[in-house]
């Protein structure tokens, strides 16, 4: 079978050693089959094995193979829409579980990093820089509204504060969130593994799961094996492909572009970034940039929808770059990489259960670092008994794309024209 290795992004190049995790062979038996070695798939099983449960874990490629292992490696709470956009949609006391849900994730990541001794240059510290008056507006009640549900860690910043925090011209003010920060996310994942493997689980690399064999004692086909359990989680997200029917409807893989610098040296770092807190700005499609510990500048941004991998990376985002930090023009760009993420039509996670075994979560839409950690959590619960919170995701409302899968990119396209135009003119 062929072997998947790692895109070549700057992730892959500076990853702790790992040891090698062969491909499934034959047949095991398991309290949990869980699909997707990435945040979701990890963090669920941990929190499972933790509390006695038997897991296996069967994974297409490598540990943090997809977007776990390719993200801009920020620290970024509540989700892709905020809780007041959820509290109009599904009501108060709903709104109230998820508006208390939303800054979980975080502290999952820093409790794990700890437990376990993972090495991710964990940095605390996240900025929301706002480029229009418009913007700085929905900062302060984006404040309100976090601190309705006890999150306090903010600060709203003045042009001439966050010039402090970032080197860059173009804004009028933002927001700093000491409970934001960021990581090196494939090494994060890869420690998660570790500490997976650590408690008795057991991670298939280089075993798809090619189908998916419903009933009372559900079974998990491979290449070259099976995996029987008495539950399954799903935890593929945007490279799930269509195992299940029934969820990609619902959902649509995007590509964002990532590309990481030469070492800046530490004198122009600090200049850049004097506090190393990460970036990111309030455009709906929005550019996003931290330093790594070896003082190269990660800058992502834009969204490719379909999942189609663009020619060149460095010729859509290190103009983008340059215009926030016109001071790097003679900069080297060493690494460039696309990674794909699960944009659903409400931008909101889809949540649920198929028959009575089989559980999913996807669908982050670019919220995923935080909210995978937070849904592992979620999923273990849910097969322990205790649903209250699970069932608080599972009633969100979710809608197929309009036109169905041959329509949804170019419809999902205009619609991403349209706001990136009411950025440019500032609406």
């Amino acid at each position: 079978m062929a072997n998947t290795p790692y895109p070549q992004s700057y992730y892959a190049a500076s990853a702790n050693p790992v040891p090698p995790r062969p491909a499934l062979q034959g047949e095991v038996e398991t309290d949990v089959c869980i699909i997707g070695a990435g945040y979701t798939g990890l963090s669920s099983a941990l929190f499972l094995l933790e509390n006695g449960f038997k897991v296996s874990i069967v994974e297409a490629a490598k540990v943090g193979f997809g977007a776990s292992g390719r993200n801009g490696g920020q620290i970024v709470n509540s989700y892709s829409r905020d809780i007041d956009v959820i509290e109009r949609t599904v009501g108060p006391k709903q709104a109230q579980l998820l508006g208390h849900m939303a800054f979980e994730g975080g502290r999952i990541i820093r409790e794990r990093v700890a437990k376990y001794n993972i090495q991710c240059d964990l940095k605390d510290g996240g900025v929301f820089a706002a480029l229009t008056s418009k913007q700085m507006g929905h900062l302060e009640s984006q404040k309100r509204l976090w601190e309705r549900f006890g999150h306090n860690q903010l600060e709203l910043m003045d042009q001439k504060r966050i010039r402090e925090v970032v080197a860059c011209d173009s804004y009028v003010g933002g927001m700093l969130d000491m409970s934001g920060g960021h990581i090196h996310p494939l090494n994060l994942a890869l420690g998660e593994a570790a500490a997976v493997e650590s408690l008795g689980g057991i991670i298939y690399e280089q075993t798809p799961a090619v189908r998916i064999e419903r009933g009372a004692n559900p079974v998990v086909h491979t290449p070259q094996g099976k995996v029987r359990a008495k539950f399954i989680i799903v935890a593929g997200n945007a490279y799930l492909g269509n195992l299940v029917p029934e969820l990609a409807a619902k959902s649509m893989p995007c590509g964002t572009q990532v590309i990481t610098t030469e070492p800046l040296g530490e004198e122009l770092a600090r200049t850049l970034l004097p506090q190393d807190y990460c970036v990111e700005d309030c455009n709906y499609l929005l550019d996003y940039y931290r330093l790594t510990s070896d003082k190269r500048l990660i800058f992502g941004g834009g969204v490719v929808y379909g999942a189609r991998d663009p020619a060149n990376i460095e010729a859509i985002i290190r103009p983008k770059m340059l215009k926030t930090f016109p001071q790097l023009k003679n900069v080297k760009i060493d690494y460039a990489w696309t990674g794909n993420f699960l944009l659903t039509l409400s931008r909101l996670p889809q949540v649920g259960r198929i028959g009575d075994n089989i559980y999913y979560s996807q669908g982050c839409s670019g919220h995923g670092v935080t909210y995978t950690h937070l849904a592992g959590k979620v999923l273990a619960e849910a097969l322990r008994g205790q649903a209250e919170r699970f069932d608080a995701f599972a009633g969100l409302p979710h809608y197929p794309f309009p036109g169905g899968q041959m329509l949804r990119v170019p419809f999902s396209a205009i619609g991403a024209w349209y706001y990136s135009l009411r950025d440019r003119l500032g609406f």
